[in-house]
């Protein structure tokens, strides 16, 4: 099990489009490995390449005890609309309430590079819109009003200090089993 550091608001490849993956490797599936190794110790049900302070388009997911990888996805049909709460390991301690839709289809690579094609709804399709946002450098205090976005962002100013260099790392006693608020 390997614990990556995870870079927070303000690191610049947050906000960067990532590069599509031309086929799986073993070192591929070896990091998307470490990637749930460490979206499950920060107790988050979604973490993007991004994140961890890589360029590639992959990101992992794990809502309800059900892990998948996405490679390259695109959201290809949306419907309806859904508001909630929102939060993001990249910004710990941020919530905001975002809208979007309720329920999605997304075409995508598997662990191995197989072509798949997942639809989903309620949470599943809220963390899958999320972590493909993070794949093109948006973030979801993007989608907050402006009063709200200014507050977030001031709150988040007070915390940055706890993050030197943009960086979150988890210590190895956060490695226990997933319990509490999780973040997408």
């Amino acid at each position: 099990m390997s614990l990556l550091d995870i870079h927070v608001l303000g690191s610049p490849i947050l906000r960067q489009e990532t590069t599509p993956v031309d086929r799986m490797t073993d070192e591929l599936r070896r990091l998307t490995d470490d990637m749930f190794d460490t979206m499950h110790a920060a107790k988050g049900i979604g973490l993007a390449a991004p994140q961890i302070g890589r360029s590639e388009r992959i990101a992992v997911i794990d809502v309800e005890d059900d892990p998948i990888v996405i490679v390259n996805p695109e959201i290809v049909i949306t419907e309806g609309s859904a508001k909630a709460e929102e939060g993001c390991l990249s910004i710990p301690e941020i919530f905001g309430d975002v809208e979007r839709p309720a329920r999605v289809t997304i075409r995508a690579l598997d662990r191995d590079g197989e072509p798949f094609e997942l639809q989903a709804s309620e949470l599943l399709a809220r963390c899958l819109q999320h972590e493909i946002d993070h794949l093109h450098g948006k973030l979801f205090i993007d989608y907050l009003s402006f009063l709200k976005r200014r507050s977030a962002l001031a709150k988040w100013e007070s915390m940055r200090k706890d993050f030197p260099q943009n960086i979150r790392k988890l210590p190895p006693d956060e490695i226990a089993g997933r319990h509490g608020e999780e973040a997408l």
